[in-house]
């Protein structure tokens, strides 16, 4: 079987998460972080768009999303029909006091049902001493359970959402990653990161998989990619690959669809993303 061993997708199923899969080589990992930072060393980026649907704008990462390593790893988890619904980059700057609070991804993505996973892969180390991911374990298995919005400044979600509970830090697993290795979490999986204290940066690239079946019930348009199998359902307005990194169609492409997506996570808060 390609992807994940049958050990794997029981752990997954039961904890909410599993980690590590190797599904670039160190040198393909790096590359693709030269990639990234010789974009941003340009300045030609729009403003957050690292932080959402940056697929559509470049080609080396819709080149990643499409990975058939990652892709068989998804598709043991959520079956062979699979759409790309946002990528973001997590990005911590060396000595940086950016956080990611306790927090459950679905709890303003109006998606249902709740059969999507995120993979988190690394193009830097991240391991604890640069603020890898912490999660704990077996929360997928509850609802969601209360988040406040705080709309802190160093903090890397787009609320500052957090949850308004308790959370047991003692039941936390770090998530360590080698560049070329991801992690996979289900999207109800209570999960956060600590600032960056080291002299290394920390960079991740996040990519939510939903199978086709799942369907956006806020009320508003919603977009994603299909990026394996066949879409039956039509649920999601079809988005378009970048033919060229940053070019003019992939720019106004992204600002319309990003402009949609962020009606929807920032609806009820008067802001956007």
């Amino acid at each position: 079987m390609t992807g994940i061993s049958q050990g794997a997708i029981r752990q997954y199923q039961r904890d909410g998460y599993f980690s590590p899969v190797r599904v670039l080589s160190p040198t393909q990992a790096d590359g693709y972080r030269r990639k990234l930072e010789a974009i941003e060393a340009t300045g030609r980026l729009p403003a957050g768009s690292l932080r959402s649907k940056s697929h559509l704008l470049l080609t080396w990462v819709d080149e990643i999303v499409r990975h058939p390593r990652v892709l068989d790893a998804v598709e043991n988890l959520v079956g062979p029909d699979i759409l790309v619904w946002g990528t973001s980059f997590f990005i911590k700057e060396p000595r940086n006091r950016s956080f990611v609070s306790w927090h459950q991804d679905l709890t303003y993505w109006g998606l249902e049902p709740a059969d999507i996973v995120t993979a988190w892969i690394a193009l830097s180390a991240s391991t604890s001493r640069n603020g890898a991911m912490r999660v704990i374990p077996g929360t997928h298995t509850t609802a969601i359970v209360p988040h406040k919005d705080t709309f802190a400044a160093d903090n890397l979600l787009s609320r500052g959402q957090e949850i308004s509970v308790e959370v047991d830090a003692a039941k936390a697993v770090t998530l360590e990653l080698e560049p070329g290795e991801m992690s996979l979490h289900h999207v109800k999986l209570i999960h956060g990161s600590e600032p960056n204290p080291s002299d290394t940066r920390r960079i991740g690239l996040a990519i939510r998989y939903v199978p086709t079946y799942v369907r956006q019930t806020a009320g508003m348009t919603d977009s994603a990619m299909l990026v394996r199998g066949s879409d039956a359902f039509g649920h999601f307005l079809a988005e378009e690959q970048p033919l060229a990194d940053l070019s003019d169609a992939a720019i106004a492409h992204h600002a319309q669809m990003v402009g949609a997506s962020a009606r929807i996570l920032m609806r009820e808060t008067g802001g956007a993303m």
